[in-house]
């Protein structure tokens, strides 16, 4: 049995009174979705241990099966690990956003959607400003990049900045937690302020403000950890030989470089709700052809909860639905019949579907709450369950469980 988990990044949602009361699942048109509950197990997964943030770090490790107590470091060495960057024992890497400052707000997280190009201009920029032996910035993807400082101490309080859009700036500035990590947060300090000096009036920003787009004046550091230490699925999972990770954000590919996973690169995958999502499921479809496992993340629905429209995120549940799940199940199940009544069972292809935390437009941020969860395999039992959504899946058979019990009951079928 080969296995694939589709994962609809932040898609679970709260209730939204102008759709009725209903969450954003339970409203959109979602056939796909549906099938899978319907046809197979559900449940409830509590993907954020308690004492943890709701970052999709730990949710998507967490799914994985990997024990947050013993691997948590942050999302830096994650996104480290997706560009290339080895790092060494004493490195603090960090994620580091480039992100838009509006007076004393942060007004957004991203910039208004900041090109890849156009950040790469900016951190080789801050590179050449404020880099040295101990500091080093590197080119990610978009807004998403990454600082290392060598001999960096962890213990240092970050904001996501995420979590605080439109909210001051400078009230949720990050701080040392520890007296070893003062000199750490000092620095850290100074680069973000001495950031917006630089970025202020670079040409790029220049021309920005002038087409009416918002200005990348500030870098963001966060999520700083050291090099984890996580065991290859292969070695945790005998039906795993040989597995891969398709996904566009950084973040992803950095788990799935631990996890002992391959990344596989999809033309036009964005991160955004313009991604391809016809190449991934492609690419999914082509990748069981060879490989046992694969996780297929998709990030639009996440974007657009932290950008608080429900316009946009309905856009990117049906999307995904429609023209990225609903080609693949027509490769590897009777879909859009029910399993007895048309066999197209031979490819013996387990699938699962799941959000890794909500991003409730509401509030714009992650919350952690259970998601819901299907499973469906060949010759599986079906439980009653009748469509995917959050409150649907509570009357699922699986119940409401954490820890590695997810990947357990999806690997072992």
């Amino acid at each position: 049995m080969k296995h694939l988990i589709i994962l609809g990044d932040g898609m679970a949602d709260w209730a939204v009174p102008e759709l009725g009361g209903k969450t954003l699942l339970e409203y959109a048109d979602t056939p796909a979705f549906d099938w899978l509950a319907r046809n197979g197990r559900n449940g409830l997964l509590k993907t954020v241990p308690d004492g943890f943030h709701p970052g999709s770090e730990v949710a998507n490790s967490s799914i994985l099966g990997y024990d947050q107590h013993v691997v948590y470091e942050g999302r830096g060495p994650l996104e480290a690990a997706s560009i290339g960057v080895e790092l060494a024992d004493d490195d603090l890497a960090l994620r580091c956003n480039i992100i838009c400052l509006e007076g004393d707000l942060l007004k957004n997280h991203s910039c208004g959607r900041l090109e890849t190009e156009e950040g790469d201009i900016l951190i080789k920029f801050l590179q050449e400003k404020l880099g040295n032996e101990r500091v080093h910035f590197y080119t990610g993807v978009q807004y998403r990049h990454l600082l290392v400082i060598k001999g960096g101490n962890k213990h240092v309080h970050f904001t996501p900045p995420h979590d605080v859009p439109l909210k001051p700036w400078r009230d949720n500035m990050l701080y040392a937690e520890t007296p070893e990590a003062e000199e750490t947060a000092q620095l850290l300090t100074e680069l973000v302020l001495k950031s917006q000096e630089l970025l202020a009036n670079h040409p790029l920003n220049i021309e920005r403000v002038k087409n009416g787009m918002d200005p990348a004046n500030c870098i963001w550091p966060w999520g700083g950890g050291y090099r984890p230490k996580m065991v290859p699925l292969t070695e945790t999972y005998k039906q795993i030989r040989k597995g891969s990770v398709i996904t566009a954000v950084d973040l992803i590919r950095g788990i799935g470089h631990y996890a002992g996973l391959k990344v596989i690169d999809v033309p036009g995958a964005t991160g955004l709700f313009d991604t391809n999502f016809e190449g991934k499921a492609e690419a999914a479809i082509e990748a069981l052809k060879t490989d046992d496992f694969v996780y297929l993340h998709v990030e639009a629905s996440d974007e657009a909860g932290h950008d608080g429209s429900v316009k946009l995120k309905l856009q990117t549940i049906t999307d995904l639905d429609h023209r990225l799940v609903q080609p693949i199940l027509k490769a590897f199940t009777s879909y859009p019949d029910d399993p007895q009544s048309a066999g197209c069972e031979s490819e013996g292809v387990a699938i699962a579907l799941l959000p890794d935390h909500p991003t409730p437009c509401k509030l714009r941020t992650h919350t952690n709450e259970p998601i819901p969860f299907a499973i469906w395999y060949p010759g599986v039992q079906a439980d009653g369950v009748q469509t995917f959504s959050e409150n649907a899946a509570k009357e699922g058979v699986c119940g409401t469980i954490e820890g590695d019990a997810f990947i357990k009951e999806f690997m072992n079928n």
